[in-house]
């Protein structure tokens, strides 16, 4: 299978299999990226910014985000699946808000 390098901008970059969810490949790389929902498209607390060109959006995350009026603004790490190099911001820390990380995330 191909892999990919992702770039967590302030951290680090590393090597992802394609097709993993890109917030489970960067918490396995040690960064505490918030997922509150688990995965599912709800909570939105699993932000990034792209600084590389963006994969392709599914359903679940254009509703959430147009539900939220932020479309455009960021993307949901928990609902992309690495299929190309990638360089990210992620806009927020687990540890930065006080809280653990979330409900684990299934690949």
């Amino acid at each position: 299978m191909a892999s990919h390098r992702v770039t967590v901008v302030g951290h680090r970059t590393f090597e992802v299999e394609e097709g993993e969810k890109l917030a489970l490949a960067i918490e396995r790389s040690g960064f505490d990226i918030s997922h509150r929902c688990g995965g599912k498209a709800r909570c939105t607390t699993c932000r990034v910014r792209f600084l590389s060109p963006e994969p392709p959006m599914g359903e679940a995350e254009r509703a959430c985000l147009e539900e939220d009026g932020e479309l455009g603004n960021y993307r949901l790490a928990c609902q992309i699946r690495v299929d190309r190099d990638m360089e990210v911001e992620v806009l927020m820390r687990a540890s930065k808000q006080g809280w653990d990380p979330g409900i684990p995330l299934e690949p």
